[in-house]
């Protein structure tokens, strides 16, 4: 199964009934731009961690009741987190959102060592991007998390992304291993690395999954420029995953699509307990809702 846009997604995520998200440090506009959509869709039950007073004044701003919203005052932002992540660890919520705190900061209450959400897996980010001109949504890992990952940590990466995407209904992934050329050369790693995960894919180490690579990307999506190129595919054009050499190729790979080709975006973090909504204060109201929904149709997965 393949989703044909957001709107697809949502819809599978709503018919699974609200999730409950842990919310720290709350008092963000944009952030509970995000939440009040979501609760208006009936997507989740919020639980806002953060300065009760301040949160209650955007609140009023925004026109958003809090009426049934859940309120717990912490006005420390560290200690917001920690507290969020203590909600997630005693099972009171299904996944996690960060709001007005400094990333590192969020990410050390995630990753702590006592009541933690630490699997032995590597963080990794996953983007979902909505395409004007393309039947289907197309994921990108890692545009946000990982600078320059090596060949062990790209498997890490590739292997959160398709139990994700395995666990919330696409049976078959097509992935490709995106590089400047097809040609492997030593003096390209990258090639080397994308060679090496297409052999263990070949191998069965990702099953579910045609991977293949090293792929520039015209012929990722194009099936003309494959032919043209004398390539042979079992892709074919047809890609649903692109896994990045680097942060800065699937950086500019994901801004490129939402500034040039006014693609929507969303994105979350794996590889933790629960996935995790960690957006950039740049992203709209309804892309913060859209990783809302990633991370709420986490709960198809095994």
């Amino acid at each position: 199964m393949r989703f044909s846009g957001f709107d697809a997604l949502s819809d599978r995520a709503k018919s699974l009934g609200k999730a409950k998200v842990a919310v720290a440090a709350a008092a963000d506009k944009e952030v509970m731009e995000a939440i009040k959509l979501a609760v208006r869709e009936e997507l989740i039950t919020p639980v806002l961690i953060g300065d009760v007073e301040q949160i209650k004044r955007l609140a009023v701003e925004i026109k958003f009741s809090l009426e049934s919203v859940e309120l717990i005052d912490e006005p420390n932002a560290l200690e917001a987190a920690n507290r969020a992540v203590d909600i997630i660890v005693d099972g009171k919520a299904h996944f996690l959102m960060k709001g007005l705190i400094n990333s590192s900061d969020f990410l050390r209450a995630v990753l702590r060592s006592e009541r933690g959400l630490r699997t032995g897996r590597l963080l990794s980010h996953l983007a979902a991007f909505q395409v004007p001109g393309f039947s289907r949504l197309l994921f990108v890992t890692d545009g946000g998390m990982n600078i320059a990952p090596n060949l062990a940590q790209k498997k890490e990466i590739l292997e959160n992304s398709l139990l994700y995407l395995q666990g919330i209904g696409m049976d078959l992934v097509n992935v490709i291993l995106l590089a400047a050329n097809e040609i492997v050369d030593s003096k390209m790693p990258a090639t080397m690395d994308a060679q090496a995960l297409a052999e263990m894919s070949r191998a069965g180490e990702f099953p579910g999954a045609v991977v293949e690579g090293p792929l520039a990307l015209d012929g990722a999506v194009s099936a003309v420029a494959l032919k043209h190129k004398g390539i042979s595919s079992q892709i074919n054009g047809e890609v649903d995953l692109f896994l990045t050499p680097t942060i800065e190729v699937g950086n500019v790979l994901g801004k490129s699509m939402v500034y040039f080709a006014g693609a929507t975006m969303a994105g979350i973090i794996l590889g933790a307990q629960v996935p995790i909504v960690l957006t950039s204060r740049s992203d709209t109201p309804r892309s913060k809702f859209m990783a809302l929904t990633m991370a709420a149709l986490s709960r198809t997965m095994p």
